[in-house]
């Protein structure tokens, strides 16, 4: 038997202007999706949402992880448990951690030695088969944890700072909000291509804050990218009252994460202000999580 674990991920810049080829910087968090694997007569998947065997309606994610995987190795049975702290649909990258666990798991169980390039890869691929379009940030990030630069790849400082999340609870689906921007781009070329371009140089401008760790100018940076979210129509007036509760009390940053429309925002903050900040946006109706970024990507956790 097989356990193993992969990392959610907040943006810090890129989110959507990435699907575009646009450079985005994304972190790993010490929230983890774990996956234990042995073998089995059949194909058993369970998780809280119930037990199945493959279906794409319920485990889409481990369901094509099984089949892609059935490429590298002889699986006709298998079980598989899911234990998840990353709440789903929230934009802290809970499709690419389960698909990652998934993966590496099915590759320490069935001997694969797929390295590590190729299970990112691997699992970009069925995010992208999933959701219909999806940017390889998300599978990489998880794959390799720590702060990374995509799509050039390149590992970043780590973050010293504290991050707060604040989740709406409110489902986002990023299938359709990915689409949405899509539309709006097909009908406004002129006035959304700069403003994804604009998000893409943020990124790359961000890059000698975070080696630098200054982390108010990051900030500043950061909360631009939330207004030009908002612009592009993902933003929404839950994460907004979140945004602005943690800025009015003492965050270096607040911004929205992933896809946007619900899900979570995310705010940097110095150790002392942390629990204010927190308070200040659980007072506004939302769950909240104080973690910090981790240099570990999908790692083994136990094999027996």
């Amino acid at each position: 038997m097989i356990t193993c674990s992969a990392p959610g991920k907040i943006y810090l810049f890129g989110e959507h202007a990435v699907v575009y080829g646009q450079s985005a910087i994304c972190c790993a968090i010490d929230i983890r999706t774990r996956v234990q694997a042995e073998r089995c007569d059949s194909i058993v998947i369970e998780s809280v949402l119930g037990r199945t065997g493959i279906d794409y309606d319920i485990h889409p994610y481990v369901s094509k992880a099984i089949e892609k995987m059935q490429d590298h190795a002889d699986i006709e049975g298998v079980k598989i448990r899911i234990d998840s702290n990353l709440p789903v649909g929230s934009g802290l990258g809970s499709s690419a951690a389960v698909t990652v666990a998934a993966i590496q798991a099915l590759n320490h169980l069935f001997n694969c030695n797929l390295q590590l390039e190729e299970i990112a890869t691997i699992g970009h691929g069925i995010e992208k088969e999933v959701q219909g379009n999806a940017s390889p940030t998300d599978t990489y990030v998880s794959t390799m944890g720590g702060v990374v630069m995509i799509p050039q790849r390149r590992k970043l400082q780590a973050l010293e700072c504290t991050i707060v999340i604040g989740n709406t609870g409110r489902f986002s689906s990023t299938r359709e909000l990915v689409a949405s921007v899509a539309r709006l781009k097909i009908e406004f070329p002129d006035i959304i291509d700069p403003i994804l371009t604009n998000i893409g140089t943020m990124s790359l401008i961000a890059e000698e804050y975070v080696s630098r760790k200054e982390y108010a100018t990051l900030g500043k940076l950061m909360n631009v990218n939330h207004g030009l979210l908002d612009a592009i129509g993902v933003g929404s007036a839950e994460l907004s009252a979140l945004v602005y509760a943690a800025r009015s009390n003492g965050a270096l940053a607040a911004k929205i994460t992933g896809a946007g429309g619900g899900g979570c925002m995310v705010a940097l903050s110095d150790e002392p202000e942390a629990q204010r900040i927190a308070k200040a946006i659980s007072d506004s109706g939302a769950e909240v999580i104080i973690t910090r970024n981790t240099h570990e990507g999908v790692r083994l956790e136990t094999q027996k």
